[in-house]
């Protein structure tokens, strides 16, 4: 590819390069760049959001350059400010080594292992002593630092900004200087930390890094940042119909940014798609279904997502009751005298995060029994009137009820 060419590829998904005078040059120079992406491991699933700057990331390696993955077993501990509007709570350790173990076999769903280096910023960070600490903080001013949105909105609304916050862009641009990476990729959000990693490796003579920043992508809720918390997610590693229901499930209007920051659809093909939606001449819901095909193909394969197409038509678009629902134990906590209430059985199931979501669920018509709707939050139910039924709560979650 020509340096044009190779400029075009690594300009999708992105919206700011700074600057891309410097990534010409590197990029001219032949060598192989090493690529940072730092990511906390403050949650057990990577999910569709998460993914967007590791399929860049991933691009680079299609360019034959190295992908520097920094697993921030460390910095997870304090917890990035950015974007917050308050203090985050800190993990234990334990628990951020348990999303260490699950996060680290994930991302090889899309990164190359083979040019792939993985290192964790706990082995520096961890190591550095009291002096060393100090020593960091005098190369930064609190003004600079303050100039940060997040901390100045905070302040003015008179909410307390930690200490241990404001050290966190300096121990994110360390992890730049200890693996002396060329560029470092990350979210809109993470422009400061990023532009703070490229300041201090040039006062420590290193040449500083080319920031390049991702959009945010979306939730299915299309109005928040896909979000664990939030529940709006789409995990990597969900199963193929349950990746499909959920790609089915986003507003029309945030299709085009999950073709551009979630697949490898070309630009003109999906905007053609988008411009048909648009005019009429094609129903917004096969647009979706090209997007879910294309989700499950990434993370499964072509045969998963006919299968997940297959299934959705037949569930969805049918009203069909779906024969292979997963299986779900009625948990025998919930009983009394053989009776149970339908929203402590969905909240027991997972199906809603409490009881008063799932009674919200059910007087909004969202939630059935082998087709029936259940209204009736209140009504006690016996057991042997679910064993065996295929409980709906909402568009896409089906369970087939076992004792």
């Amino acid at each position: 590819m020509t340096i044009e060419d190779q400029l075009n590829f690594l300009r999708r998904g992105t919206t700011e390069i700074i600057s891309e005078e410097d990534l010409v040059a590197r990029l001219k120079s032949g060598k192989q760049l090493r690529v940072k992406l730092g990511v906390d491991p403050t949650v057990a699933h990577v999910t569709l959001g998460w993914a967007v700057v590791l399929r860049k990331l991933r691009d680079f390696q299609r360019l034959g350059h190295v992908a520097c993955l920094i697993i921030g077993d460390f910095t997870a501990q304090i917890g990035d400010p950015s974007g917050k509007s308050k203090t985050r709570p800190q993990l234990t350790r334990e628990e951020v080594q348990r999303n260490v173990e699950a996060v680290s076999t994930q991302v090889y769903k899309i990164l190359d292992p083979d040019r792939t280096e993985i290192t964790y910023n706990g082995d520096w960070l961890g190591k550095m002593d009291f002096a060393d600490v100090i020593r960091l903080t005098s190369r930064y001013t609190v003004a600079r630092i303050l100039e940060r949105d997040d901390f100045t909105n905070r302040l003015n609304e008179n909410k307390p900004v930690a200490m241990h916050e404001i050290l966190y862009p300096l121990c994110q641009g360390y992890d730049s200087i200890a693996i002396n990476c060329d560029i470092e990729l990350g979210g809109n959000d993470q422009k400061f930390n990023i532009l703070v990693g490229r300041n201090l490796m040039g006062q420590y003579d290193m040449e500083p890094q080319i920031a390049m920043l991702c959009p945010l992508l979306l939730g299915t809720d299309g109005k928040e940042k896909m979000s664990q918390s939030l529940g709006n997610f789409i995990a990597i590693t969900e199963e193929p119909n349950d990746m499909y229901g959920k790609a089915m499930s986003i507003p029309d209007h945030v299709m085009e940014n999950y073709f551009e920051l979630c697949t490898d659809v070309p630009v003109d093909e999906y905007k053609a798609l988008l411009k048909q939606a648009a005019d009429g001449s094609l129903n917004p819901r096969d647009v979706k279904r090209r997007i879910a095909r294309e989700l499950v193909t990434l993370y499964h394969s072509a045969e998963a997502a006919e299968e997940a197409d297959k299934y959705f038509l037949e569930t969805f678009s049918q009203r069909k009751q779906p024969v292979d629902a997963p299986e779900a134990t009625i948990p025998a906590s919930e009983l009394i005298d053989g009776y149970l209430k339908m929203p402590s059985l969905i909240s027991a199931l997972g199906l809603a995060k409490s009881n008063s979501e799932a009674r919200k669920l059910m007087e909004a018509g969202a939630v059935s029994l082998d087709g029936e709707k259940i209204s009736d939050p209140v009504k006690a139910v016996h057991v042997q009137e679910l064993v065996g039924k295929v409980l709906k709560v909402g568009k896409h979650n089906f369970r087939k009820l076992v004792l």
